[in-house]
């Protein structure tokens, strides 16, 4: 069973907590791969996207919203 994955203001993302793990999905045809974004931010808080020969900026607020900037 997938728990729901929800962000906690109080939490960082860099502590271990089990909400923010969901298990692995079978990739079919038609399902979108789910991440968290705990996974994807692995304790930072801005990632870098290579999109087509472009570089992405994908940033987590101190509301714990994302930004995407190019």
């Amino acid at each position: 069973m997938i728990k729901p994955n929800k962000i906690n203001s109080s939490k960082s993302l860099t502590q271990a907590d089990e909400s923010y793990v969901s298990e692995p999905l079978e990739c079919g045809i038609g399902l979108p791969k789910k991440v968290t974004s705990a996974a994807l931010f692995a304790g930072n808080r801005t990632l870098v996207i290579e999109h087509l020969g472009a570089e992405y900026q994908l940033r987590l607020t101190n509301q714990n919203k994302l930004i995407l900037t190019k």
